[in-house]
């Protein structure tokens, strides 16, 4: 197991966003956390990924309580990705440099090789608003994937997206996964279902 949660409660001030979730993810596992908006699936993530502090509960990276973690930051960079909804690039930098101000080490070859993974290695030299959308989020996933995460989490990663570049995500998802990486993504795009080994429903703070 490498991940676990165990009775997480959530308050936004007085209102109750996650109540007494209780959650655990194997090494190589593609888990799918779907939901309405609002019904606490992107805190849930959060709170996974260490972005948010539950109110209550507690949290377990390889048996290792998240209290007990020293340097915070150095985790999150070396040991979690993240992807978020927008792809958060900077403007004023080509794809290949966005990626390798992220890395912690940038001259090893392991950039070239997710470039090529994910499709995106002809436009590196290309700023974001030079590329589409598509390309954009895959930048963002090579930036999330270049510190070899062992979790990648990622919040509606295909809400910009059409069909066809949504798809294309996911297949990369579970590549990643058969791989070893484990893979947690909250979506309200329950054709993700084709592609995640778990699926996990969250409604009104409740894992059903």
């Amino acid at each position: 197991m490498i991940l676990e949660a165990r009775g997480i409660t959530h308050y936004y001030k007085n209102d109750l966003a996650l109540d007494n979730v209780n959650f655990t993810a194997q090494k190589g596992e593609f888990i799918a956390i779907v939901g309405e908006s609002g019904g606490g699936k992107s805190t849930l993530l959060s709170i996974l990924s260490s972005l948010l502090r539950p109110t209550l509960g507690e949290l377990f990276f390889e048996g290792k309580a998240y209290t007990q973690i020293t340097n915070i930051d150095a985790f999150r960079q070396k040991d979690i990705g993240f992807i978020f909804q927008f792809h958060y690039l900077i403007s004023y930098l080509t794809v290949l440099e966005n990626i390798k101000l992220a890395s912690l080490n940038p001259h090893d070859g392991y950039v070239e090789t997710l470039l090529k993974q994910c499709g995106i290695e002809a436009i590196q030299n290309k700023y974001p608003d030079e590329i589409s959308g598509g390309q954009r989020q895959r930048a963002a996933i090579v930036r999330a994937l270049v510190n070899h995460p062992k979790v990648l989490f990622a919040d509606e990663p295909t809400g910009n997206l059409d069909s066809h570049n949504s798809q294309n995500i996911y297949e990369l998802f579970k590549t990643l996964s058969k791989g070893g990486t484990t893979i947690i993504i909250a979506t309200h795009d329950r054709k993700v279902s084709e592609y995640a080994d778990t699926l996990i429903e969250v409604n009104d703070g409740k894992i059903l």
